[in-house]
């Protein structure tokens, strides 16, 4: 049986939550108490919408009506808009929302790959690059997770200018990462080191998923054929 991009990130984040549940369809919304879930740090509320269906975790049971009652609030037929969940409830911290997407083989646009290399994902250059960037920019990257290799394009002076890689995630998803120097940026250089890493991910037999918020990261997802199927946000709700 062959599985979309949709159907094969259904099946992962519903195994993330860390209990038995199945992510509903389109205009579901399923909240299940999950106090080991990986849909969001530990003692939080995880929401994640895909295809205009949610599925929500959280920590204890008396916590599932008055996030269900919101989010069924958000369910259009069109999509779910998270960005206004945090008003609806008693929130103390968010995370989010993130934009999710995901990639069908056979709708990925690869770029050229001349130039990219591959290196150790710790490899100092790589560290480098991390370092000279804000914090926030290097945390948004999420190259300190990586697992495959860092896929690298080098300057005139051999700095690494650009990286890309991905962290596997319950042997399912390719979760993708990606930075810039930023004199080096508007130059298509994310494109190509990602589209190296989305190509050895889907040569692994990973689903790629590209979570991001800023719009220039999700340009570069779209580029490359990345779908936009939904959102992922955290919420750490008072009691």
């Amino acid at each position: 049986m062959s599985w979309s991009s949709l159907d094969r990130a259904r099946r992962m984040w519903a195994s993330l939550a860390r209990v038995p549940v199945t992510f509903p369809r389109r205009g579901g919304v399923e909240v299940v108490v999950a106090p080991e879930s990986l849909l969001c740090p530990p003692g939080w509320a995880g929401v994640v919408a895909l295809d205009a269906a949610v599925l929500a975790t959280v920590p204890h049971a008396e916590l599932i009506e008055p996030l269900r009652d919101a989010l069924v609030r958000q369910v259009t037929e069109t999509g779910v808009d998270l960005g206004r969940l945090p008003s609806q409830l008693p929130v103390a911290e968010v995370l989010g929302p993130a934009t999710l997407a995901y990639l069908d083989a056979e709708d990925f646009v690869a770029a050229g790959h001349a130039g990219v290399a591959s290196v150790p994902a710790d490899h100092h250059d790589v560290r480098a690059l991390v370092a000279s960037v804000p914090k926030e920019e290097a945390e948004e990257s999420g190259l300190d997770e990586i697992t495959s290799a860092a896929f690298v394009i080098r300057g005139a002076g051999q700095d690494v200018v650009a990286v890309a890689g991905y962290r596997s995630w319950v042997d399912m998803a390719a979760h993708l990462s990606v930075l810039t120097a930023p004199r080096h940026r508007g130059r298509g250089l994310a494109r190509q080191v990602a589209s190296t890493a989305v190509a050895d991910a889907l040569a692994g037999g990973l689903l790629p998923q590209w979570r991001a918020r800023p719009e220039a990261s999700r340009r570069v997802a779209r580029a490359l054929g990345f779908r936009e199927w939904g959102s992922q946000l955290s919420l750490r709700l008072q009691r």
